[in-house]
């Protein structure tokens, strides 16, 4: 594994930002189509290698419920950063939890009465984000307890789905906070609906990891300084840590098979399973010395190597491809990909809010 991004300039911020909720899109559109199929279904389908290229999906793509929140996480933040930015302080959990109350009544749900009513925002008015696409259970029922959970008071206190880290990119992506305060706004904001320790620190450890990276580090910098940050939490699951290391691990051997990737690291249908294979795809593709690559070719065999397995392949794609959007910003997006996504005047223009309040 390389230090190198390839031939370009070290990407701007902006370049990030779009990179990696497009990228995360582009990995969720591949994995959404092939989420409920067993690996075996998989090849049957799509031949002895899987699903690898989006151009291969008949009828076009979809994103799925990943996307949508990660967008709606993107809102919270832009409505934070407004009013911070206009002088006035805001709660930016509350912020983000007016978000996800919005995005569970575009799924066809209501929060009880005694939940606040939203104002509509800019991202209320697109159908795409209205479409139902097999949303988390416990993302639904948190948000509709009409209670705002807190680490101290979670909602959902046993859940551990991955939920969680497959929203949490944007926390990263802001820039000029420490990373004390990345990662307690993203466990904050994942304790909304699930309530174990897991399920937070995931989170947290993700948003970590994304911000390294747009802070320049190199991958395997960005892991190592991740996984040692987990380590060092107080209470941390011990689930975690372990695989984490295992990815670091098992990326260092080469491309595993999709039933002993399963076997090794979890189907992902949960939180740190669905961040360790997500980093786990990304470091074992990467170029090195000895077999240089172009950052779309990276990403195209991250994202297949992510998708492709009887697990939660929408999450486990878009986390790849969302580590690979911050870490190249939009060189490595694939335009043949890029033609086929759904809707991609929304996630840009969400970028293009995220990247406006953050430099104002």
């Amino acid at each position: 594994m390389s230090n190198d991004q390839g031939a370009s300039a070290v990407p701007p911020l902006e370049s990030r930002i779009h990179g990696c909720l497009l990228g995360g899109a582009l990995g969720d559109s591949l994995g959404y189509t092939v989420e409920f199929d067993s690996i075996t279904e998989i090849r049957r389908r799509f031949g002895p290698d899987g699903l690898t290229d989006l151009t291969a999906v008949d009828g076009g793509s979809h994103f799925s419920d990943d996307t949508q929140m990660t967008l709606y996480t993107v809102d919270g933040l832009v409505e934070a950063l407004e009013w911070a930015n206009s002088g006035i302080g805001a709660d930016v959990n509350a912020c983000i939890w007016l978000a996800y109350l919005r995005w569970l009544a575009s799924q066809g749900e209501a929060a009880p009465s005694s939940a606040p009513v939203p104002q509509p925002r800019w991202i209320d008015s697109h159908e795409v984000l209205r479409h139902r696409r097999a949303p988390g259970s416990a993302c639904i029922s948190g948000l509709a307890t009409g209670e705002m959970g807190t680490s101290f008071r979670p909602v959902n206190p046993d859940s551990k789905g991955c939920g969680t880290v497959m929203r949490s990119a944007p926390f990263g992506l802001i820039p000029h906070i420490t990373p004390d305060a990345v990662y307690k706004l993203s466990a904050d904001a994942a304790a909304l609906t699930h309530g174990h320790p897991s399920a937070r620190q995931s989170a947290g450890g993700f948003s970590l990891l994304i911000h390294r990276l747009v802070a320049g580090d190199s991958l395997p910098a960005a892991a190592a300084a991740v996984l040692a940050a987990v380590r060092a939490l107080d209470g941390v699951a011990p689930e975690l840590p372990l695989r984490l290391e295992a990815a670091v691990s098992l990326a260092e051997t080469g491309r595993l098979d999709p039933e002993e990737l399963v076997q090794q690291l979890g189907d992902g249908w949960v939180a740190e399973e669905a961040f360790a294979v997500g980093l786990y795809a990304v470091l074992a593709t990467a170029p090195d010395a000895a077999a240089p690559g172009a950052p779309e070719d990276h990403f195209r065999a991250a994202v297949g190597l992510a998708v492709n397995h009887s697990g939660d392949s929408d999450s486990t794609g878009s986390i790849a491809g969302n580590i690979l959007g911050a870490y190249y910003g939009e060189a490595c997006l694939p335009a043949d990909w890029l033609e086929q996504l759904e809707a991609p005047h929304v996630i840009r223009g969400m970028a293009d809010m995220l990247v406006e309040v953050t430099t104002a």
